[in-house]
């Protein structure tokens, strides 16, 4: 592969930069595709452009990236449905009944503990919190932008801690690969030493307990609590709330088990979906690792999402007696109000793609080879890990590069392999956490109905904070 250098670093940082400047991330995303193209075109601009249109079509060539676009578009026609059925307005009314939620404090701890439970997969841990949560939090006036924070420091951070899912899966074959002697073990072990998911973790809930608020966050809260207004004037959120709040016929009978039911059996189906899809990708006889390291986690989740929709569906046309041609409607209605999502993700894959291809990752990754003395290797580990995330959008690629890296690094040094894992596995979750491009980032301002703009700026200050403190921790400690 030709390298380009300090090149690789210009698109996606030129990308970033306008996004947060500016507030536009789609010609934000598609100046930074099409930049990274002049660099690989020889700066030809016209190439570049011919390149640039390419690209956004090949994203359509992955079958994993399709099926995660066809799994966004679907969501759009779950959270419609719900709504249409009465699902939000009868499970509102039943917290209320049972009074388990009366203030914004336990408004606030309804989705940061579905988020710590639900531990399958990152994005079905954003949606169900964001699903479940935005009504509680809209009516005790808690902006959008704390549930996207709630939603996405308990998606990522929470999921990399407890490891019986696809990302552990994933660590404990990179590990594997290298040669490395019992990964499940050095993988647990690694566990104690990942500070930043920890820290991100207690953030947030130390912000919900305490009411107190850094940064942007501080202004959002206090509007939606003073004013009533739970976006910010001119905020565009990624989810439409005539999409969100679709009010049912009169006839129908509004009912919590509307939400409910859609809502537990998407969890389980993902559940379900890892193990036939790892089964069928394994060996005979293959031990339950093995299975979810060869499972495929856009096929599950568009399985949950259909098995959604297939119980909305006898919900809508049985108790509700919605008409066929209503539900169809109300099907692509939703759909409809996913275009802002889906264009979003085709421009941070494509974007992704040309990352690759200027090789920004290796590049980076590189600069850590030559390190000198553990303190230097393991907190070098944890920014350069930190940087390429939020350059590429991607902690699951971003541990692919370094893990090679860290294994025969922490070997050279003498140090604990445990140690240098965490130190690129948290770097990965830090940087994925303030990337605009990152995938957990985006379907956590969609499960929230949030600006996604603004869910990034209102939730950097944390990230950073925890980032800063886990890197002097690696300081201290390595």
């Amino acid at each position: 592969m030709t390298s380009f250098g300090i090149w690789s670093l210009v698109p996606p940082l030129a990308a970033l930069g306008l996004a947060l400047w500016k507030k536009q991330i789609y010609p934000a995303l598609l100046l930074g595709v099409w930049m990274g193209w002049l660099v690989v075109e020889s700066w030809n601009p016209i190439a570049a452009t011919g390149a640039t249109v390419s690209s956004i079509v090949a994203v359509f060539l992955d079958a994993g990236n399709t099926r995660i676009l066809i799994y966004s578009l679907l969501v759009g026609s779950v959270l419609t449905l719900i709504s249409a059925t009465g699902g939000v307005e009868g499970f509102v009314a039943r917290v209320a009944e049972r009074r388990w939620v009366t203030n914004r404090r336990q408004a606030q701890m309804a989705p940061f503990l579905l988020g710590i439970l639900i531990t399958v997969e990152s994005s079905i841990t954003a949606l169900v919190a964001g699903t479940v949560g935005r009504p509680l939090t809209d009516r005790y006036r808690v902006s959008r932008e704390k549930l996207a924070y709630i939603c996405d420091s308990t998606s990522a951070p929470v999921c990399i801690l407890v490891p019986f899912n696809g990302w552990g899966a994933l660590v404990i074959g990179l590990l594997a690969v290298q040669g490395v002697e019992n990964p499940v073990a050095v993988l647990l072990a690694s566990i104690r030493w990942n500070f930043y998911p920890m820290l991100a973790i207690l953030l947030v809930l130390a912000t919900i307990l305490t009411g107190r608020e850094i940064g942007p966050m501080r202004a959002a809260e206090r509007r939606a609590r003073e004013e009533g207004k739970l976006l910010a004037d001119g905020a565009r959120p990624l989810v439409a709330d005539d999409v969100l709040t679709t009010t049912p016929d009169p006839s129908i009978q509004p009912k919590a088990a509307y939400l409910v039911l859609p809502v537990v059996t998407m969890v389980a189906s993902i559940v379900a979906g890892i193990l036939v899809t790892g089964r069928l990708g394994s060996s005979p006889g293959a031990g339950l690792w093995e299975m979810i390291q060869a499972s495929s986690g856009s096929t599950a989740v568009l399985w949950a999402v259909l098995a959604s929709l297939a119980v909305l569906a006898v919900i809508a046309l049985g108790p509700c007696r919605m008409s066929g041609r209503t539900f169809v409607d109300l099907l692509f209605k939703g759909m409809g109000g996913m275009i802002p999502v889906v264009s979003l993700l085709v421009l941070a894959f494509a974007l992704g793609g040309v990352v690759r291809e200027l090789g920004t990752g290796a590049y980076v990754a590189g600069i850590i080879g030559g390190a000198s003395g553990a303190k230097v290797a393991v907190a070098g580990s944890f920014v350069l890990a930190s940087f390429m995330a939020f350059a590429t959008g991607t902690s699951w690629g971003t541990f692919a590069l370094m893990v090679p890296i860290a294994v025969p690094l922490a070997a050279a040094q003498g140090g604990s392999l445990p140690l240098y894992l965490a130190a690129v596995l948290g770097g990965g979750v830090f940087g994925d956490h303030c990337s605009p491009i990152s995938d957990t980032t985006i379907i956590s301002s969609m499960a929230s109905a949030s600006d996604h703009m603004d869910h990034v700026r209102t939730q950097i200050p944390y990230a950073l904070l925890g980032g800063v403190v886990a890197l002097l921790v690696y300081l201290v400690v390595s």
